[in-house]
């Protein structure tokens, strides 16, 4: 990852993209100590490191790092910066915002994450201008100011600057593109992502492409499935300003689609893509939700009250937590084992691509680049250009030549992934028939592991014809393509994927989708599955993550548990602390609770809380549990360890939940229904 000098691509890309372009070694050396977004830190070293002479750029790292120090405020760090503007009467903050309209009061409100306030007035011009603060939110540099003449709010927004450019020439980014091979293209795209491209091979070059094609294809239907930690999610909530990652527990009609009370488009109005996150978490109780995700897959419009025609992509993305050999090989189990119940075969097969996430490797420092790359936001802006602007499909249709076995949902998924490899890869120009080949035998692989895991669902007739193919340009011979991980399976084009009697039975335990009536999320495994080492990622607004989902599995057989949580002080802390304890008390196995908290600023305010956790203690013993409890001056991580061999590390610990919009609303008492502030829940063994 270290940066040793320019090579010869950087030369390559420093001469046709001059001030486009950054060195990622500065990017990683930040990102470790910052949870920004890398689109957002690239924005800022784009602003002060455009320099290739060492001491500007070392001037030019400390200047973002003063920057971040000044104006992105951590999590735990909210009520400083709220001081701040009330001592200041104004300060510029980095941060993401989101803009809700509050019906009862007719009128919008402002909430900033990090700076965790839900009622900042902003002003009409910004909304108005940037819809996509009132869908999932944007990230901003944002002044924010006292108020002084209303006493319904503390604070108001006086400027806003989305972090993104202003302005895109998309002649001159093909005209750049024009002064690279397919192949060192290929290379200055995986650079740009943040990844070494010397460290991987073609096949795996082009994994990490298809990730994008959402991003530049509309109403692309995209899933990935495969092992913890080899960033699935990153290219959506991290990579570009014009995607975003939502969790199952978003996954509503109106958020989605269209909210008939509001008469408001939902995301796919306002997103290039949407990726989804833990897929097999999804909860859709609505079964309306599943017709219109249905329709939309399909053609990218669903009526609701009115006929909306949207051109988001999706992308589903998820854990496969069985062996992979296994699941081909069993005459049950399909590699959608964990997808939720109601993702149907219609669901299934409208998706256009499944990448074989278990051949990405897991996340390392030993992949990333230190060379320059694009800066990512220069990248994203070409992206979202391709995808409103550029068709090519008159050149594909005229190329492509595909097997009787293509059904019209096949011809259409793979084109789409051609077109999307063409637009990344050749966004003015044209490939070899060599090239053109090679995108679409990948995209024939994608769409056919798709139609063998529907056709082991339902093996007749309707999903028989798997052994797809094309007619090669290069030599005119026809190929059917496989995948690599079933290719020793032998298939007839007119009979099941997989004859039981041929193949061994396998004891893979299906994994059940259960629903609960809260609705709740599941961040533990079902039933008789063994808990695993993960991380757990919370964005704003989700819901569904009440204690007893986060921690309730990894409790069992816990009988010393020790909490460290710096902030136990107000009265919704200690009830924070008290739901805790009530879930120890409901496992049954802890005997003992050790709690060390932060020293309280003030004498009277130790006094309470000493008397709130004696309370607590007496309480406790009820239930044959002891607790202790302690101060610490110094105590600023947040840590959960049990007994048992596991510690769960939370970046809010107990305090993750947003405060109501008033005190008689659902989710109140029910953590299950209360929004989250964003957070991520990391669970390792110890």
């Amino acid at each position: 990852m270290k940066y040793e000098g320019p090579d010869a691509l950087d030369a390559k890309l420093n001469e046709h993209f001059s001030g486009k372009a950054v060195r990622k070694d500065l990017l990683h050396q930040i990102k470790k100590s910052t949870n920004v977004p890398s689109f957002v830190l690239e924005f800022l070293l784009a602003r002060y490191c455009a320099t290739d002479d060492p001491d500007e750029v070392e001037a030019g790292k400390q200047a973002v790092v003063e920057t971040l120090s000044r104006q992105y405020v951590r999590p735990d760090e909210a009520n400083k910066a709220q001081s701040l503007v009330q001592q200041k009467g104004s300060h510029r903050f980095i941060d993401k915002i989101h803009v809700r309209y509050q019906e009862r009061e007719r009128r919008h409100w402002a909430a900033m994450e990090n700076f965790n306030s839900q009622r900042i007035a902003i002003p009409e011009q910004f909304y108005s201008q940037n819809e996509r603060l009132l869908e999932g939110g944007v990230w901003a540099e944002v002044k924010v100011a006292r108020n002084e003449t209303d006493e319904s709010y503390a604070f108001h927004i006086e400027e806003l600057r989305p972090v993104q450019m202003a302005r895109f020439d998309f002649d001159a980014y093909c005209l750049g593109r024009q002064g690279f091979s397919r192949n060192e293209w290929l290379d200055v795209l995986m650079r740009t992502i943040g990844l070494n491209p010397d460290k991987f091979s073609f096949r795996l070059k082009l994994h990490y492409l298809t990730r994008l094609i959402g991003f530049v294809e509309s109403n692309y239907n995209f899933i990935e499935l495969g092992p913890r930690g080899t960033g699935k999610s990153f290219a959506f909530s991290e990579f570009s300003p014009y995607g975003t990652l939502i969790s199952g527990g978003q996954a509503s009609t109106a958020t989605l689609f269209y909210n008939l009370s509001r008469r408001t488009v939902g995301l796919v109005g306002y997103w290039d893509i949407i990726g989804f996150d833990e897929v097999g978490g999804i909860r859709i109780k609505d079964q309306n939700t599943i017709q219109i995700m249905k329709d939309y897959m399909a053609n990218g419009r669903f009526s609701r009250g009115a006929e909306v025609i949207a051109d988001a992509s999706f992308a589903f993305v998820g854990n496969i937590d069985h062996s992979i050999e296994q699941l081909v090989s069993s005459p049950i189990h399909t590699l959608f084992l964990t997808l939720p119940d109601n993702f149907d075969l219609a669901i299934q097969d409208r998706l256009h691509y499944f990448l074989p996430g278990w051949e990405m490797p897991k996340n390392s420092s030993s992949y990333l680049t230190g060379q320059y790359g694009l800066i990512t936001d220069y990248l994203a802006e070409a992206l979202h250009y391709l995808k409103k602007k550029v068709n090519k499909y008159p050149t594909l249709n005229s190329r492509i030549r595909l097997g009787k076995s293509v059904e019209g949902r096949d011809e259409q998924a793979i084109k789409k992934t051609v077109a999307g490899l063409l637009k990344l890869l050749h966004p003015a120009d044209e490939p070899s028939d060599q090239e053109f080949d090679e995108y679409v035998a990948y995209a024939v692989e994608g769409r056919r592991r798709v139609k063998e895991q529907m056709n082991k669902q339902k093996p007749d007739d309707e999903f028989a014809n798997i052994n797809l193919s094309y007619t090669r340009r290069q030599d005119d011979q026809e190929e059917i393509v496989y995948c690599p991980e079933s290719a020793h399976i032998v298939r007839s084009t007119n009979a099941p994927a997989l004859d039981a009697a041929a193949v061994p039975a396998v004891s893979v335990p299906p994994t059940p989708i259960t629903l609960p009536s809260t609705g709740e999320a599941h961040a533990g495994p079902p039933p008789g599955v063994p808990l695993l080492e993960k991380t757990v990622r919370i964005l704003f607004g989700d819901t569904g993550y009440s204690y007893e989902v986060l921690f309730g599995p990894y409790l069992a057989g816990a009988t010393a548990v020790t909490l460290e949580e710096p902030y136990i002080r107000t009265s919704h802390q200690l009830g924070n602390l008290v739901r805790f304890a009530e879930l120890l008390a409901r496992v049954g196995d802890c005997r003992e609770l050790t709690v060390l908290t932060g020293q309280p600023e003030t004498e009277e305010q130790q006094a309470e809380v000493k008397k709130a956790l004696e309370d607590l203690r007496w309480s406790l013993k009820e239930f044959d549990i002891q607790l202790n409890f302690s101060f610490s001056p110094t105590l600023h991580d947040r840590e959960l360890r049990l007994n048992n061999g596991w510690v769960i590390r939370s970046g809010r610990g107990l305090d993750l939940y947003q405060k109501p919009e008033n005190w008689f609303s659902i989710g109140v008492n029910d953590f299950a229904y209360r929004p989250c502030l964003e957070t991520t829940v990391v669970y390792q063994r110890q």
